[in-house]
């Protein structure tokens, strides 16, 4: 099957030819989509294991809840406004494998840094927590901004590849599908590490995520060649369709109704699945009091449930009904598991391993339907298109990182409840947060319009 990565290129010659954005309409074929979905797998280890065990190996460092939160603050911060100006640059002058190969070896680069102990602290010879704090945040924002490149090239390029809106979901749930592959394999790095390493010292706590870090960086660059042998630089919206339009403004997308409600739903989205992974390691080891290794194998049952349906949505035919109806099942099974981790006591704490295969269930659904209802926004508007996806993002890593910055900083606080002991700010991240953040996502979903401006194939997804 002919797409556009497969289409072979011409110097200096503007494509003039109708018989291209038919091409583009076709259904992608297997290898396109796999090839592209690998494209994410370094960013997706190093998310995942910058999301469940920052906060824990930070203060297991000595620093305090709220030093804690300001690493991870300053981070999503660097993040969100690198998400805006590599969109912008994106839009302008194209080439979206540069860019996430620039931002690839910046990750690789930095990430040792992250889990790899304090630079400053050793240079200075010093532990005090000001100083810790200021070098984490530095390698911290370092990582989000290369991190933040990749994660805004590899989702634009889903509009330039196919005009296909069923390939569109497609590589939206192929990329997810990895996304749960490298979470798996993180947890499983770090149920090795953890049951294999002593973790009595401060340096031993420091040498077991420094090999999970620098495993995480190994098998996520080994997809990396996968994505850069198989996915070819897509053409820009004027090379497709011969067209010399002005780019896309800011404008535009501001006028739009659909850019709002897509917005709303993508940010909730991203709380719900961000806000509880952060706290799930302390929810199980803290709040349920389970065993260490739960801390790896509880999210871990998670990613396997994730990973299962991811790769079920894709072999469905999609439309803009379909979308909102998965995403509104997504989130009535998160108010569900969200209720039940706020009440589990901590004498059935077995039931966890049940929960988490709902939640898997869930969070597939909301996150796949989420990323294909922005390829619905953008739709053949393609010069604009890294702008959508940056700012989207943007509004994902401030909302993300005030929201954790504020639940770290009053980590300590309990309120006295009957059959569960107490109602932590770790139980509420976990389930409290997330149950409300799905039922204002279903809510604002219902409302939208998600009508396709081309009519669903009768293909399967990865015919």
């Amino acid at each position: 099957m002919i797409n556009v990565c497969d289409a072979p290129e011409k110097s200096n010659t503007v494509v003039n030819d109708a018989g291209d954005a038919e091409i583009l309409a076709e259904p992608l074929g297997r290898w396109p989509i796999l090839s592209y979905g690998t494209g994410h797998m370094l960013n997706d280890t190093t998310s995942a294991c910058w999301f469940t065990y920052l906060l824990v190996f930070l203060t297991d460092m000595g620093l305090s809840p709220s030093e804690a939160a300001t690493v991870m603050l300053s981070g999503q911060i660097a993040d969100g406004f690198a998400t805006i100006f590599a969109g912008e640059l994106m839009d302008r002058f194209g080439r979206f494998k540069r860019w996430h190969g620039a931002g690839s070896a910046l990750v690789t680069v930095s990430f040792s840094s992250v889990f790899g102990g304090c630079s400053p602290c050793k240079i200075l010879g010093t532990d005090s927590p000001i100083v810790q704090t200021i070098g984490y945040s530095t390698s911290a924002a370092i990582f989000n901004v290369g991190w933040a490149a990749t994660q805004v090239s590899h989702m634009s390029m889903v509009n330039c590849i196919t005009l296909n809106p069923t390939s569109r979901v497609a590589l939206a749930s192929c990329r997810n599908a990895f996304t749960m592959v490298a979470n798996l394999s993180l947890y499983a790095i770090a149920f090795v590490v953890f049951h294999v390493t002593a973790s009595r010292t401060k340096a031993d706590v420091e040498t077991q995520y420094m090999w999970i870090a620098y495993v995480s960086i190994f098998i996520g660059c080994c997809f990396l060649g996968v994505f850069y042998i198989g996915t070819k630089e897509p053409r820009s919206n004027q090379e497709v369709e011969g067209r010399s339009d002005v780019r896309v403004s800011w404008a535009y997308w501001f006028k739009k109704v659909l850019y709002y409600q897509v917005a709303v739903v993508y940010v909730l989205t991203r709380l719900i699945t961000n806000v509880s992974q952060s706290f799930l390691a302390f929810y199980v080891i803290d709040d349920l009091q389970m065993s260490p290794s739960s801390k790896a194998l509880v999210p871990a049952i998670i990613y396997i449930s994730s990973f299962i349906i991811s790769i079920l949505l894709q072999e469905m035919k999609w439309n803009g009904h379909r979308l909102k109806l998965f995403f509104s099942a997504g989130g009535i099974l998160w108010i569900c598991c969200g209720a039940g981790t706020l009440l589990l006591p901590r004498n059935m704490s077995a039931i966890m391993y049940l929960l988490s295969i709902v939640i898997g269930m869930a969070n597939a659904l909301i996150m796949v339907t989420a990323i294909s209802m922005q390829s619905v926004l953008v739709g053949e508007d393609l010069n604009g298109c890294a702008f959508v996806y940056g700012s989207l993002s943007f509004m994902d890593k401030m909302a993300c990182g005030l929201a954790l910055y504020i639940l770290e900083s009053y980590q300590n606080t309990t309120w006295s409840l009957g059959i569960c002991g107490c109602f932590t700010v770790t139980r509420n991240a976990v389930g409290f947060i997330p149950a409300v953040c799905a039922a204002l996502g279903v809510i604002v979903t219902s409302t939208m319009d998600l009508n396709t401006t081309r009519k669903p194939l009768s293909q399967p997804l990865l015919a």
